[in-house]
């Protein structure tokens, strides 16, 4: 077989304009490996880039069909010649094609070798080793710029959403306090993973909280801005939103907190380190559904439903 099934982006708009395509098996190059993709992560990147917002929908809008996709597991088939970190048959994930090559969604792959992770599925699954690398290293890299240390009372938004339930998790393994904003609906969710749960319809957060040290902004524009009520003068601000950022650091500043946006970075050494930890059990991944590759419209209608608990993924190699 030389043909491999894709979903695509053909035209920006509604999930119906995400459709399947068939192109050829590419060859992996020197470094390269080619990886037969059993799980794609989706995340809120990949429904608002199909929906033509940000930057990746922006330089790629010449270009479509174009394949999302940024999180991957599945197994080496073939590699380049100069490739000695893996060799077919090694299960993988990783995080990759960031942030405009994409290519997840996708029954095969081409990988550079250097930014895949080894997964063992003794320990770790690989439905897990799929939904980890971009909400986990958003998580991770956030927490880094805002310094979040033993001690500290961290504010996050979204707290039962993909980044957000991992956030949690590794803020506390800190030593942070952590409050994390939810429905209600996830208020037992989101207690569970260590933080106080507020019910964000109940009452305004600042309403619900003293000030806290640091705000982990995953919900951006008025919402993000109205939390910044609950951080004390000369606490930190860390907006993940690419799109509110700068109304939200602008708003921040003049409150007389520290403030910036982030855009994360693929890193292998964090994505290994969290592997590790979902092997020892002292981090959890909560999978709210998956989907078949040409159901991928659905996945993201489910994304953007903006309720969805933990991650969602593509079943690709069902």
């Amino acid at each position: 077989m030389n043909e491999c099934k894709q979903l695509a982006i053909t035209q920006f708009g509604e999930p119906s304009v995400l459709a399947m395509q068939t192109v050829e098996i590419p060859l992996p190059s020197a470094n390269q490996v080619l990886v037969k993709v059993a799980y794609a992560g989706v995340n809120p990147i990949d429904a608002k880039t199909r929906a033509g917002l940000g930057w990746a929908a922006q330089q790629n809008q010449d270009k479509l069909p174009w394949v999302p996709g940024y999180d991957i597991s599945g197994e080496v088939v073939a590699r380049g010649p100069e490739v000695t970190s893996v060799s077919p048959g090694d299960l993988v994930s990783g995080f990759v094609g960031f942030p405009l090559q994409g290519g997840g969604y996708s029954e095969f792959i081409l990988v550079d070798a250097g930014a895949l992770s080894r997964v063992e599925p003794d320990n770790v699954s690989l439905i897990e080793a799929a939904a980890l690398p971009l909400a986990g290293q958003t998580a991770w890299q956030a927490l880094d710029k805002a310094k979040v240390s033993d001690g500290d009372q961290v504010l996050i938004l979204a707290g039962a959403g993909g980044v957000g339930h991992v956030a949690i998790q590794l803020a506390v393994a800190r030593g942070a306090s952590v409050l994390a904003s939810c429905s209600a609906d996830n208020v037992d969710f989101v207690s569970q993973l260590g933080a106080i749960a507020l019910d964000y319809r109940l009452a305004p957060l600042a309403e619900q909280t003293g000030k806290v040290d640091v705000l982990i902004d995953l919900m951006g524009g008025e919402i993000g801005i109205a939390a910044l009520d609950c951080v004390r003068e000369g606490g930190r601000v860390i907006t993940v939103p690419t799109i509110t950022a700068e109304a939200v650091c602008e708003r921040a500043r003049e409150l007389g907190l520290e403030a910036e946006g982030m855009l994360v970075t693929p890193s292998v050494e964090q994505n290994d380190a969290m592997m590790a930890m979902l092997e020892a059990g002292t981090l959890q991944l909560y999978i709210a559904a998956q989907y078949g590759l040409s159901d991928g419209a659905e996945a993201h209608r489910q994304i953007e439903s903006g309720h969805t608990r933990g991650k969602v993924v593509l079943a690709v190699d069902i």
